[in-house]
């Protein structure tokens, strides 16, 4: 099986467990996903990741057999999926509301798909204990979901779905209901435990933090199109167009005019390799430093400006910066930095200043 390429996007190397071809879905003249090309391989952390109405839960339920596609094909290794019911796919999700039954013990909870199954009642004890050990939760087998905490019961959920032996976990934004704290506590849990029971896991969510922390990649969505694939550190260091730049981070976003192998914004120039024309670049505020006023090498550009506005970031504080010739550039310093007030000079240099392509509004 070829899985097919979708341009400027960078496709998982590996046996992929999971194949979706040319994926689209629409509701009535709403088109929610606009032919959906990409693969998940065996043990991967996979985050789907996109505003409100990107169409990323729409995805999820596709791919679990909850909405059938307009078009399109989804496949697991050889067999297509998108032709089986719900219940014969190798499929669990995992819903933001994690629906445990309230009347129904921890242990009770876990076994409950099994039971319907009708496996037998030895089998179900061992793969409840196995499951409950996974998720560090057999001392509450015997309690009731309103007597443990909301971290507690999103690792029940887990469990109930590991039980079942699933080939892929879809995670609907199941930490979304958590607070701050715990929220980070449980993705670095959930990671470890992805890990432990190396099974591949799609996770859907809105938070980019949550999304560079957890994954293998990121699969960016916008308006129902995939914007970008890539590891956290490609898709943040090397984004690929203006829209991954500003959802993924803070980012300066400078547009400029090509001519003879420099790049021309306002007074800022720098060597690029690109031909003659208009271009744009994404520039991190922490590739922007402190400068001085002695001699640079040919590839670091310099500006100079005025501190505007300091915001406090915990270990690292955003300055904005007011230049001469009406640009504002934001830079990251180390949070208590005294002397950063005033007319200053910054610098970058030219490798740290990426090409994007522009994002064209998509309706």
């Amino acid at each position: 099986m070829t899985v097919p390429r979708v341009a400027g996007v960078k496709q998982q190397s590996g046996a992929a467990l999971l194949t979706i071809r040319k994926v689209a879905k629409a509701f009535g003249k709403n088109v929610v996903l606009r032919d959906i090309s990409l693969d998940v391989a065996e043990g991967e952390f996979l985050t789907i990741l996109g505003e409100s109405g990107s169409g990323k839960t729409t995805l999820l339920r596709i791919i679990a057999g909850f909405e059938t596609a307009s078009s399109g094909e989804v496949w697991m290794a050889e067999e297509r999926l998108d032709r089986l019911p719900p219940y014969r796919r190798r499929v669990n999700t995992v819903f933001q509301h994690y629906a445990l039954f309230p009347h129904l013990t921890v242990e009770e909870n876990v076994a409950y798909g099994l039971r319907v199954a009708k496996r037998p009642e030895a089998e179900i004890r061992a793969r409840v204990g196995e499951a409950l050990e996974k998720v560090k939760m057999s001392p509450f087998a015997k309690a009731k979901p309103a007597k443990i905490s909301g971290g507690q019961q999103q690792r029940i959920a887990l469990a109930r779905a590991l039980v079942n032996r699933p080939r892929l976990l879809l995670l609907d934004e199941p930490l979304s209901a958590l607070d701050a704290n715990l929220r980070r506590q449980m993705q670095m849990e959930l990671k470890s435990l992805q890990r432990e029971v190396g099974i591949s896991f799609i996770f859907v969510t809105h938070d980019q933090e949550e999304a560079m922390v957890m994954s293998d990649r990121i699969a960016l969505l916008r308006s129902g199109e995939l914007e970008q694939v890539a590891t956290p550190r490609d898709i943040y260091s090397r984004p690929a167009t203006a829209y991954v730049a500003q959802f993924i981070g803070h980012t300066n976003l400078l547009k400029a005019e090509v001519r003879a192998g420099i790049a021309c914004c306002g007074s800022l120039q720098w060597p690029v390799a690109l031909p003659d024309g208009p271009a744009q670049f994404s520039l991190r505020p922490e590739n922007l430093r402190l400068g001085s006023d002695k001699p640079a090498s040919p590839t670091t550009v310099r500006v100079r400006g005025s501190v505007v506005h300091r915001a406090f970031h915990g270990a690292t504080e955003l300055i904005r910066v007011h230049c001469a010739d009406g640009i504002t550039l934001t830079v990251r310093i180390p949070a208590g930095r005294s002397g950063v007030t005033g007319d200053i000079v910054l610098e970058f240099s030219a490798e740290d200043a990426i090409p994007v392509r522009e994002s064209p509004e998509r309706i």
